[in-house]
């Protein structure tokens, strides 16, 4: 016959099976509650920032799982782009000429007027409210400081150092065909030339006599720029102060100058993918990632720098904020309209005149 002692303990185990049971329910039924969003964005150093340390705090507050849909800005766009009528994605973060194409194809929705844009760069804001940028860069100049040191050159102040004779065979170009950079450096020039952004004719006119016999080689990308700054091929070069910092740390010999007729903005920009499931809930993480606090994470984890002006930097990156913030002042921007508008008939022409 069972004591009373035997039947308390067995009372006991019983109500603790009986709190674990609903406690697992519980926690089943929030986990169905949870819903998930779907973000396109760069993979590698940005993913992981972002996923580590930029996300989660919205996640918590909430219940909400950020699935991050990894590739560069032309494959994001081209899966929105495929699943226009049907979106798999709910935000996406493009490079602003990308975004700029994304917003004319109808793939944006408006993002919400929120006071946090208010504390945004002006530049940041893309027409309409369509996107804005939660990561700014610039493209100036980047140099090779062992060969400048021993050559006795000054550091560049201009884009038209690119076309100093002292540099004949120690420029290294990005293709304005196919890479940012390249396309920012030749702009930049064009307008010194007296262009602007729907006419190329000065600056296609003065490349051969100018820059062009500078250029030791035109590279598709900056992926090879390493090594040819470390074998001294390369000497002065467009770039941001985002990947010589990164150049920096793996010991290259690098620095970044600002042109005195400015740099170029490059920003990282989001948008609300328009027709999503979750509208209003993906207008609640556009806006979040705008706020000081989630840039202040995305500068600190992962050398993104805010669009934010009201980030308040952790102090190892208190002077690289300065900087930056000068590097503002004079920053341009581009008519990402009319270069996308022209862009077909700009690649062609530059690779037939200027890489052929």
């Amino acid at each position: 016959m069972m004591d009373k002692k035997q039947g308390a303990l067995r009372l006991s185990k019983g109500k603790r099976l009986l709190g674990a049971a609903m406690l697992m329910m519980l926690s089943a039924g929030a986990m169905a509650d949870q819903k998930t969003l779907y973000v396109g964005m760069n993979g590698g150093d940005m993913e992981r920032a972002f996923t580590q340390y930029v996300f989660p705090p919205f996640e918590k507050a909430n219940n909400v799982k950020i699935v991050v849909v990894p590739g560069t800005s032309t494959d994001v766009l081209a899966k929105a782009q495929a699943y226009k009528d049907n979106p798999q994605m709910h935000v996406m973060f493009l490079d602003d000429g990308i975004m700029a194409r994304a917003i004319s194809m109808g793939l944006c929705q408006q993002l919400n007027d929120d006071p946090v844009l208010k504390e945004l760069y002006p530049t940041a804001v893309m027409k309409d409210r369509m996107a804005a940028g939660i990561d700014i860069g610039m493209t100036g100049l980047g140099y090779n400081t062992k060969m400048f040191a021993d050559k006795g050159w000054a550091p560049p102040t201009s884009w038209m150092d690119l076309a100093d004779p002292k540099y004949k065979g120690k420029v290294v170009f990005q293709s304005a065909s196919s890479s940012t950079f390249g396309l920012h450096g030749f702009l930049m020039f064009n307008r010194i030339q007296g262009g602007d952004d729907k006419n190329y004719e000065p600056g296609f006119k003065k490349w051969p006599d100018t820059i062009g016999p500078n250029v030791l080689e035109y590279i598709p990308n900056s992926a090879k720029l390493a090594e040819m700054i470390q074998s001294n091929e390369a000497a002065i070069f467009p770039l941001t102060p985002t990947a010589i910092a990164r150049l920096k740390k793996r010991d290259i010999p690098v620095e970044y100058a600002q042109p005195k007729e400015g740099s170029v903005i490059l920003m990282v920009g989001e948008c609300v993918i328009a027709k999503n499931s979750e509208p209003e809930l993906s207008q609640k993480l556009a806006l979040y990632l705008l706020s000081a606090s989630a840039q202040a994470k995305a500068l600190e984890m992962g050398g993104h720098f805010p669009s934010n002006k009201n980030v308040k930097a952790p102090a190892d990156t208190v002077d690289t904020l300065k900087r930056f913030q000068g590097y503002m002042e004079n920053a341009k921007i581009l008519d990402w309209d009319e270069v996308n508008k022209a862009r077909p008939a700009f690649n062609a022409r530059w690779n037939r005149t200027v890489e052929r």
